[in-house]
């Protein structure tokens, strides 16, 4: 079975190829800007570097959220295009699961991802991707009232005794890839808060 991995939901972009449980290609890099420009010829190069083409592949995974807004437009939208375009099944994953494949000695993780103004996008994860509190918004300060020495914090932000993400590629796939496919019309962002553009409109709506 041949596998493409998109993820960019933060800047630290990846983008993998995987057969037989094999990584044949693994892109990861940091991308500040222009990140949808950048990233169909980094596929494409993945795919020349495994004589593959897209219409050899029997699925796609697609890092779906939460994280940067623009980010996960980029991926979602590639996956979605690709999916309909060449009938592929396509499986969504969490980006704070994804980051949660870190290995550590901890008994839980906890991935991190900064969601400004004081709060982040956090979930709970032991060291078999069980989740132990699922993803979402919330104060940071309140998050650190649930650890204690137990737990790991995992974040590429600058978050207070975290650790780096190491992702494990194919301890996530070896995870999901029974899931069931979805509709790719169906595969949607999950950002786990409005965009500003609806914050505003509901603080209109309010006053």
């Amino acid at each position: 079975m041949k596998y493409l991995l998109i993820d960019t939901t933060t800047s630290n972009v990846t983008v993998a190829i995987i057969e037989n449980n094999k990584i044949l290609f693994n892109y990861q890099n940091t991308i500040i800007s222009d990140m949808s420009s950048k990233i169909l010829p980094i596929i494409e190069a993945g795919f020349n570097s495994v004589n593959f083409n897209l219409r050899d592949i029997d699925k796609i995974f697609v890092v779906n959220g939460p994280g940067s807004f623009t980010g996960i437009r980029v991926g979602v939208t590639i996956a979605k295009t690709i999916a309909s375009a060449l009938n592929k099944n396509i499986i969504t994953l969490s980006s704070l699961e994804y980051m949660a494949t870190t290995f550590t000695d901890k008994k839980y993780l906890v991935p991190i991802i900064d969601a400004r103004r004081g709060n982040v996008f956090a979930g709970i994860y032991d060291n078999n991707l069980k989740l132990i509190e699922k993803d979402s918004l919330i104060s940071l300060n309140e998050l650190m009232k649930k650890i204690d020495s137990n737990y790991e914090l995992i974040s590429y932000d600058n978050i207070n005794n975290s650790i780096k993400p190491k992702v494990d590629i194919l301890k996530i796939i070896l995870k999901h890839e029974n899931d069931k496919s979805i509709n790719p019309h169906k595969v949607n962002p999950n950002y786990l808060k409005l965009t500003e553009a609806e914050e505003r409109l509901k603080l209109k709506e309010n006053i």
